[in-house]
């Protein structure tokens, strides 16, 4: 039997919110960790599955590491175990056998790994026979998930020849490999990026204390629900203005639609504004993960959208464009995938389902942006709500404790 939630919220909106730490900065840190022999512990680690499963893997006795449906900890242990001597097998969920793995495993080979697929040719499970590699010169697509570039950017240093990639092709989701280079340079080690080259020499990882910040796309869904409460203000506590994260963008690009940002010591506050764009356009290609939070704030708002450069959004956890345009439209909402890359909203309604039941697609974005829509429609269902747990594991506890009512059905 599955899982549904009953969503009625509250009329007024005042919360005080501890987000959770950054999925992306904990699963850097513990990789970073590990490469430099770290005998700190990382201050504020997530509590997420994505980052759970990293941990385990760095704990378990076997060979065998299981990383159900976390892409990142896929992408990372790949590359890691490349690097490290002994026999390992790597293995995920269904949907994660679905997603390729290959420009990864082919440019790892490329500088010296040794990597087997078990399944089917160019996807994960994996076989591993770890070694020191080689290193060099390798050319790389830049549309390709930037989880690639951070995963072999992280090991170069330890490369017999370091790494020097050639990115050809706008870059997807720059933000991350921007992220991923600082965090290194907190551990000692120097990224040369120079035009398109990246340039890492072989260098000794310096064992440091690492802090992880709190996670700013976990604030986008209540920068959501302020934009949708007239008089409505949260506190989101230990949000920094000048983060590491690119998806700290949310707060400029909010205020467009009707939502201001203090930073006070604390954290954030958030407050409704009346402020509202007659339409709103973005290029999502250095914040792939709000455009979902987007979409549906658009919708619920009826404000039409031109969104770009979502096109790593059809390889995700799940066909994120696709399953926006199936909840959307049992609410009302008929949007458009106008072609790769782009998704458009003109308008345009259809008869919403009587008590919809949002699906959730085994994707924690998919439940978390579609959540709000129970400000609009006075109750809203959502199917297998415990998907959460993959990135925000209190945000039901979370909801309820700023007024909405939960009734499991």
């Amino acid at each position: 039997m599955h899982l549904q939630y009953k969503l009625t919220p509250p009329d007024a909106l005042y919360a005080t919110v501890q987000l959770p730490a950054s999925k992306s900065i904990s699963n850097r840190a513990l990789i970073l960790n590990a490469l430099s022999l770290s005998p700190y512990s990382i201050r504020n680690l997530s509590n997420c599955e994505d980052t759970q499963v990293i941990i385990d893997a760095f704990n378990s006795d076997s060979n065998v590491f299981d990383v159900k449906g976390a892409g990142t900890a896929m992408r990372f242990l790949t590359a890691f175990l490349a690097g490290m001597e002994g026999d390992w097998v790597i293995k995920g969920s269904k949907r994660m056998h679905e997603r390729p793995i290959h420009p990864l495993v082919e440019t790892l080979t490329a500088l010296g790994a040794n990597i087997e697929y078990l399944e089917k040719e160019g996807f994960p499970p994996l076989h591993i026979k770890g070694r020191k590699l080689k290193g060099g010169e390798v050319y790389l697509s830049g549309n390709i998930s930037s989880q690639f570039i951070s995963a072999l950017l992280m090991i170069a240093p330890i490369m017999e020849k370091g790494l020097i990639m050639h990115i050809e092709k706008k870059i997807v989701s720059k933000p991350y490999i921007d992220l991923t280079i600082a965090m290194m340079a907190q551990c000692g080690v120097t990224v040369k990026w120079i035009g398109n080259d990246i340039v890492v020499r072989p260098q000794q990882y310096q064992s440091t204390e690492l802090v992880v910040e709190t996670d700013w796309s976990a604030a986008s869904y209540w920068y959501e629900m302020v934009s949708m409460i007239p008089n409505s203000e949260v506190k989101l506590l230990g949000l920094i203005k000048n983060s590491l994260q690119g998806d700290s963008n949310v707060a400029n690009l909010f205020s467009d639609l009707g939502v201001t940002t203090e930073f006070t010591e604390e954290g954030a506050v958030l407050r409704h504004t009346k402020r509202k764009a007659k339409k709103f356009f973005h290029d999502f290609v250095n914040e792939p993960d709000l455009a979902q939070t987007f979409a549906a704030t658009c919708c619920f708002k009826g404000i039409p959208f031109l969104f770009s450069g979502i096109q790593s959004l059809k390889i995700k956890e799940t066909d994120r464009v696709q399953a926006l345009i199936n909840e959307l439209k049992k609410l009302g909402f008929v949007l458009k995938e106008t072609e790769i890359g782009m998704l458009e909203w003109d308008g345009e309604r259809c008869t919403p389902e009587k008590d919809p039941a949002i699906d959730t697609y085994d994707d924690h974005r998919m439940a978390m942006s579609l959540a709000p829509g129970a400000l609009v429609f006075k109750t809203l269902n959502i199917n297998n709500p415990e998907v959460v747990t993959k990135s925000y594991p209190h945000f039901w506890d979370d909801l309820k404790r700023a007024g909405f009512q939960i009734e499991e059905r």
